[in-house]
């Protein structure tokens, strides 16, 4: 089922995610939505804040990077098969040195600036069969992985910007958090405000009406 993306400026976007329950008998079902739901956004990864869970957990499919000319082919060849679930991560270390790299973020259509961020990552996590994994990830696999992480601490990759280029991107994010945008992908706001999307038969209907009453509880629990 695909869901609609939550826009920035909702508050489930800027708190830290609960843990997710693995007993729960929704949680094939939830993952198997996120999965359709980021490859019909076009995107590479998604944390469930994002479509309205406040929920440690995030899916990551690399491989559209692994087109990507500028890259070893080793790393292409990494990228091209990295497609992973992770629940419950744990980010154990971040090292290296800074690099810099143009990021977007699916809750923030429109908007791309370059990000600094450590160049190597640990993390342990459990997968969509509960198996404890550890990896340790560098280059564009780490920053994916990175990116996502951070929507479950609450973190956004604006929140990273220097105050100048915060205080230049501060009129679009304001429309964005108003609703004034423009998006060929499903995206609601806080109050469940269709903002765009181009799906908007009986199906996209049925499936939105149940993504805003899910973010209507979520957003009272998070009050």
């Amino acid at each position: 089922m695909i869901l609609p993306i939550i826009a920035y400026g909702s508050n489930v976007l800027k708190v830290k995610a609960s843990p997710v329950d693995t007993e729960d008998p929704n949680l094939d079902k939830l993952i198997a939505d996120m999965w359709e739901t980021m490859y019909n956004a076009n995107g590479v990864g998604l944390a469930a804040p994002q479509i309205g869970e406040s929920l440690r957990l995030f899916v990551i499919d690399a491989s559209p990077f692994a087109q990507e000319e500028d890259l070893a082919p080793e790393e292409m060849e990494f990228l091209k098969d990295f497609k992973r679930v992770f629940i419950n991560p744990k980010m154990i270390a971040e090292t290296g040195e800074e690099w810099n790299f143009t990021e977007g973020c699916l809750s923030i259509p429109n908007i791309r600036e370059d990000v600094s961020r450590k160049e190597e990552i640990n993390i342990h996590f459990l997968d969509e069969q509960f198996k404890e994994q550890t990896l340790t990830l560098d280059g564009l696999a780490a920053r994916i992985v990175q990116h996502e992480y951070d929507h479950i601490e609450g973190i956004l990759f604006t929140d990273k910007l220097s105050p100048l280029k915060k205080r230049l991107l501060k009129g679009k994010l304001k429309n964005i958090s108003k609703g004034n945008i423009n998006s060929d992908k499903p995206i609601i706001d806080e109050s469940g405000f269709y903002l765009g999307g181009c799906n908007r038969g009986s199906k996209f209907v049925s499936d939105y009406n149940k993504a805003v009453k899910r973010l209507d509880i979520n957003n009272n629990l998070l009050k």
